[in-house]
């Protein structure tokens, strides 16, 4: 077997590992318990993704066609506005909540 992918972490292991599968390439995800040992803070480096080896030309097309996918857009100050709605929203909510609470008793 080879390495076809190293993840940051567990999840992205597991996201090209689906991808790999939905393609028909069977593949292995490994370093879930070295993870473990640095605690809650996933450690960067440890889980890698496994094929066999006359599947590997394959794997590594579809690895880069993964990562040379743009991310989204998405343009900050809209984040930013979306963000401030919830929060007020959520400070109404709790005003209201208060006055409510402060009137029952």
């Amino acid at each position: 077997m080879q390495i076809a992918y190293r993840a940051r972490d567990l999840a992205e292991a597991h996201i090209v590992a689906g991808l790999l599968q939905s393609r028909g390439i069977e593949c292995h995800v490994g370093g879930h318990y070295l993870q473990g040992a640095m605690g809650e803070i996933g450690a960067a480096g440890f889980t890698n993704v496994h094929v066999e080896d006359e599947d590997y030309a394959q794997a590594r097309t579809l690895v880069a066609e993964y990562e040379s996918a743009a991310p989204l857009d998405i343009p900050s100050d809209q984040v930013e506005d979306r963000a401030n709605r919830y929060a007020t929203w959520f400070l109404l909510f709790l005003a209201v909540l208060m006055v409510i609470l402060i009137g029952a008793l």
